[in-house]
């Protein structure tokens, strides 16, 4: 399959570049008390090392957002944790003076290669969880792409890193949601039935493009209205804006990201806004997918990811739609 180009040479980069960001007039900016007013973060992180969950609430709350959902969160139950920084929160925001920004909690599937359950994701949305990873950082797909931490391989506490490993091996350690006639696992249909019945939104996680299409079938079958792929241009992903053309009839979202955006992804946000204006912006949302230390935090990186998409081209209704429209029927969230 042709590898889909997703960002450019730095000479040829600059021509679009200089002229959205020297034509981009948002406002005068006053750092740090910055404004993405309504914007609704779909996937940022807080685990442990990353940024801290209140402290990036109130910044939030500041910055007039609408909502953040916490794909992870410190501690083993993340609702629980989600509403502790949300009682938190709305106290500050109260003696502030301010609307406070809503807080939803996410759940991953297979994380630190725990099986993949469909009675955990059950106990996980009657826990007050609104949306459901299927697996990320141990699927095949992240090992065989960059690799995992060296304890995963080797055991023992082992530290450090392991680069890229076969897919064979990668395979036997990590998890895939495919059997091996091809078809969805019982576990991953259940997890995916499960979430239509309880409506709770599902993201596809790392799965590769023979899982997606699977799994876009069996999301089309029983009707699930809130499915999500996420960094679509990452190398994890990598979809052609073809392929998303075929996927978007299954009603699936398509959730850009920061971390495409950052240096240590390098995705052209000229091809991105490409992509958007192409399938349609009723088909993307936009988010962070920041918490780590090498990133700005997640209110500073929904700036500027919707900054760059105005830049590029994005009108202001367009705009709503990816930051906050299409991200509330995500998490559930009726607008006025």
């Amino acid at each position: 399959m042709k590898e889909n180009v997703v960002s450019t040479p730095t000479r040829e980069r600059c021509v679009t570049s200089y002229a959205a960001r020297t034509q981009y007039r948002p406002g005068e900016i006053h750092p740090p008390h910055v404004k993405v007013k309504d914007a609704i973060d779909i996937h940022c992180h807080a685990h442990e090392g990353q940024q801290d969950a209140f402290d990036l609430a109130k910044r939030a709350s500041q910055a007039e957002m609408k909502g953040l959902l916490f794909k992870s969160i410190v501690g083993a139950d993340p609702a629980r944790s989600v509403r502790k920084i949300q009682e938190e929160v709305n106290r500050w925001a109260e003696k502030e003076a301010i609307e406070p920004v809503t807080c939803w909690a996410g759940f991953v599937c297979g994380r630190q290669l725990a099986p993949i359950s469909a009675k955990t994701a059950r106990e996980m949305i009657a826990s007050g969880i609104v949306a459901i990873w299927l697996p990320v950082f141990t699927h095949a797909n992240t090992l065989n792409t960059v690799g995992t931490y060296r304890r995963f391989v080797e055991g023992n506490n082992a530290a450090g890193w392991v680069g890229p490993l076969p897919w064979d091996t990668a395979l036997k350690l990590g998890h895939y949601n495919l059997d091996e006639k091809g078809n969805l696992t019982a576990e991953v249909r259940e997890i995916i039935r499960t979430c239509a019945d309880k409506g709770a939104a599902l993201f596809f996680g790392h799965a590769t493009h023979k899982e997606i299409y699977k799994l876009a079938e069996e999301v089309d079958r029983v009707g699930l209205e809130r499915a999500v792929i996420d960094h679509p241009f990452s190398p994890f992903i990598n979809l052609s804006v073809d392929q998303m053309k075929e996927l978007s009839r299954a009603g699936i979202l398509f959730n850009f990201t920061y971390d495409e955006l950052s240096p240590l992804l390098g995705v052209d946000p000229q091809l991105m806004y490409n992509a958007i204006r192409e399938v349609g912006p009723e088909h993307f949302t936009l988010s962070s997918d920041a918490g780590e230390p090498l990133f700005p935090d997640s209110v500073e990186s929904m700036r500027l990811v919707r900054g760059y998409m105005e830049a590029f081209g994005l009108a202001p209704d367009e705009l709503y739609t990816v930051c906050t429209r299409n991200p509330a029927k995500v998490v559930g969230l009726k607008l006025n």
